[in-house]
């Protein structure tokens, strides 16, 4: 990701706004039109995020990376070299575990395989594997790549990685050697900065840094079949003291999601509804 992540989120909002003035959401297709259930004319898939309930979130977490297991755990990576770190713990409570991450390390995106989860790192080169249930380190393994969002697809036995461009990379799961990727596209055209990733059986969920819009993406083809609005989710007073939208996690057995971000003071329970 990008170090600049302190601006202010008033001047994200207004840049957010040029861009999508500009060239339809940061290179996505605009709404240059949408049918009754919600489509642009693209055929993309129109959605906001509704809010279904609300949850404390430690304002002081540079949000990385979030993802919620079957078994009822929450797992959270922070970023920002000498905070970064990750933590677990119940969905409706404090983190019961939490590890640092040693300097010069900067903390991104997360997902849990089993009794292992792997965490990337930014720029260091590095992707950390660690005891799911203890978050102790395990090993770690030369990276090669600029790491943002992380997901893992297991019915494909396959990791997901973004780094800020238009494309995702397919992973192995052991050793993160890369065994293909796909370029993001919404109407043909690219979409870039994919940020954090969420896996959903064949799709990918991904926030487009630095804007609170999420695209949901065809994993095979790279294709985006659905744009989600998630603007508004803090008030102006939450908003001026936090930085931009970057969490999000299904919550299995649901089809609802976790959304959060960097110093937020808030998790939300939302559902993806037609706008």
């Amino acid at each position: 990701m990008r170090a600049a992540r302190t601006v202010p989120v008033v001047v994200v909002a207004l840049v957010g706004g040029m861009l999508a003035a500009s060239c339809g959401t940061g290179g996505g297709a605009g709404e240059i039109g949408r049918d009754p259930a919600g489509r642009a004319a693209t055929g993309i898939e129109q959605l906001r995020a509704e809010v279904v309930g609300t949850l404390p979130h430690d304002p002081k977490a540079f949000t990385q990376g979030l993802e919620m297991t079957e078994g009822g755990t929450l797992y959270e990576s922070t970023g920002v070299v000498g905070q970064s770190s990750v933590r677990a713990g119940p969905l409706d409570g404090f983190p019961a575990v939490r590890t640092e991450l040693a300097r010069p390390l900067f903390g991104e995106g997360i997902t849990v395989m089993g009794p292992t989860l792997w965490q990337i790192t930014w720029r260091n080169g590095l992707a950390v594997e660690r005891d799911a249930r203890t978050l102790a380190e395990l090993r770690r393994v030369p990276y090669g790549d600029e790491g943002w969002g992380l997901c893992h697809q297991r019915h494909r036995d396959r990791l997901v990685t973004s780094n800020g461009s238009s494309r995702l990379t397919f992973r192995v799961p052991r050793t993160l050697a890369k065994t293909g990727e796909v370029a993001v596209t919404a109407g043909g055209r690219p979409v870039s900065r994919l940020n954090e990733l969420e896996c959903v059986g064949d799709l990918v969920y991904a926030n487009v840094w630095p804007s609170d819009r999420i695209v949901r993406i065809d994993g095979n083809t790279g294709t985006v079949t659905g744009e989600i609005d998630a603007a508004g989710l803090l008030t102006p007073q939450e908003a001026a003291r936090a930085d931009v939208l970057n969490g999000i996690a299904a919550l299995p057995g649901t089809r609802q999601f976790l959304l959060t971000g960097k110093w937020w003071p808030k998790m939300f329970r939302v559902a993806f509804v037609p706008r």
